[in-house]
């Protein structure tokens, strides 16, 4: 009876987690959306959801601890505690570069770009994906769905890659380019990084499922299959 309780209530604390990463891919979108359409409305709707977020990985933090306490979990239960506090921590900092990413649209929403923003939004799209198919790893516990984040973390590193050498090349050909180059590379990163923090996610499933840790972005700097 007791492990059909902690049964139920880990089940609603993934829930939770699937919940909180919902909003966050909701995030994502409308702050990179927001900086390509300029819209202030967006931006701003990202900045007061973070504090959502923020409550959101407090509360699940007080009921993942209030479980060990109570319940004294054991094995694999107590593995899917610990890797739900690591992934609110993930999550609650990738809804912190969504929100630098409005600020950063706010800041630059009278200016007129310096180029048309192509493969920011497509770093976008890939960030949303990723964090995506982590939680879908998660909640159905398949590591193999895990491991399709490498190739993702590639393809985002690729497009940051392009992205600094165009915006350098801006900076490069008149000075009065820096200000705004500079933002958008900032802008770059912390997609860069939003990937990073998802296959965080995707790691926390080989953890919970087999017990072992594995490093994907190790992985995909060092794939040379594509």
């Amino acid at each position: 009876m007791g492990n059909d309780i902690l049964s139920e209530e880990l089940d609603k604390v993934k829930q939770d987690v699937l919940k909180m990463g919902r909003l966050l891919e909701e995030q994502v979108f409308k702050a990179t959306k927001a900086l390509v359409d300029k819209n202030m409305e967006l931006a701003r709707e990202v900045i007061s959801n973070e504090d959502v977020i923020d409550r959101m990985e407090l509360e699940i933090e007080k009921k993942a601890l209030g479980l060990i306490a109570l319940k004294q979990p054991m094995a694999r239960d107590l593995r899917l505690i610990a890797s739900i506090l690591r992934m609110i921590v993930d999550i609650e900092r990738m809804a912190d570069h969504a929100e630098d990413i409005a600020l950063i649209a706010i800041q630059l929403h009278d200016q007129a770009y310096i180029k048309p923003l192509i493969d920011i939004p497509r770093m976008g799209a890939i960030a949303r994906d990723m964090v995506e198919n982590a939680l879908q790893a998660f909640v159905e516990e398949n590591p193999a769905q895990s491991s399709s984040l490498v190739y993702m973390e590639k393809e985002m590193d690729g497009l940051y890659d392009q992205i600094f050498r165009e915006l350098l090349s801006y900076m490069m050909q008149d000075h009065k380019n820096i200000p705004q180059a500079t933002s958008l590379l900032l802008v770059a990163g912390h997609l860069e990084r939003i990937g990073d923090h998802a296959t965080n996610l995707a790691e926390m499933v080989f953890y919970l499922v087999e017990g072992r840790r594995v490093d994907l972005n190790k992985i995909a700097r060092t794939d040379t299959s594509q």
